[in-house]
């Protein structure tokens, strides 16, 4: 008889056993399962655009990119700041700042363009925006026949600092007329020499402006040069 109570109890403490695993591991699985549909932070994403706008003469440089940010998580992601930087470049190349947020990529008379605020990127949503950039001084950024290797870089609402979005090419050998603040095509093409051309017409011609702009001062120094020499001379 008490062989047999003893294998009972074995096989009431293995059934018990057996139950107590399988109900921590469904509990297991519903917590895992609830925090990944609804409390996980996931991250911001972003693809390299296909165009941009952008002006490049002596008193303004800007350009406009058309942007799709994706958060990959459930909960929302606040997006506070952005700014474009140049990672190959020498320290002339400053950042460039978010200063608006246009309705449309194509710049115009009647082109709407809202201040920089924060905006919300809702879970596993995307959402398009145009992010317009410009340097913090003029004259800082020329419109070389060149790619560029630029980075956009982000500041959340849940982390501190700055934090990489986006790494492409932006191809500045596209802009054939860097006075006028109009699109161009961001895809590896290659220009023809007709545009090569009005490209390198165009650099020259912004260079001799710059020239000609820094003129009258140098020209000022020197008179104020020419009129201490005299002063000096008649005493």
């Amino acid at each position: 008889m008490a062989p047999l109570m003893v294998a009972a109890d074995q096989n009431a403490i293995s059934s018990f056993t057996g139950a107590s695993v399988v109900s921590v591991c469904a509990l297991l699985f519903t917590v895992a399962s609830f925090w990944w549909l609804n409390a996980r932070q996931g991250c911001l994403k972003s693809w390299e655009p296909q165009s941009f706008a952008a002006i490049a003469h002596g008193s303004m440089a800007r350009l406009r990119l058309p942007l799709v940010l994706h958060n990959t998580g459930p909960k929302p992601i606040v997006v506070q700041d952005l700014i474009l930087t140049f990672p190959d470049e020498s320290a002339s190349h400053l950042p460039l700042l978010w200063v608006s947020t246009p309705s449309r990529l194509q710049s115009g008379s009647d082109d709407e363009a809202k201040l920089p605020a924060g905006f919300v990127v809702p879970g596993r949503e995307a959402r398009q925006l145009f992010i317009e950039f410009e340097a913090p001084f003029s004259g800082l950024l020329l419109p070389e026949a060149r790619d560029y290797r630029v980075q956009i870089q982000v500041r959340l609402g849940h982390r501190k600092g700055w934090r990489p979005l986006l790494t492409f090419t932006l191809r500045a050998a596209n802009i054939i007329d860097p006075d006028r603040y109009t699109v161009y095509n961001n895809a590896p093409v290659e220009l023809t020499k007709e545009d090569q051309k009005r490209a390198d017409a165009a650099l020259l011609e912004l260079l001799d402006e710059q020239g000609d702009a820094s003129a009258p001062g140098e020209r000022n120094q020197r008179d104020s040069s020419n009129d201490d020499g005299s002063t000096g001379t008649n005493r």
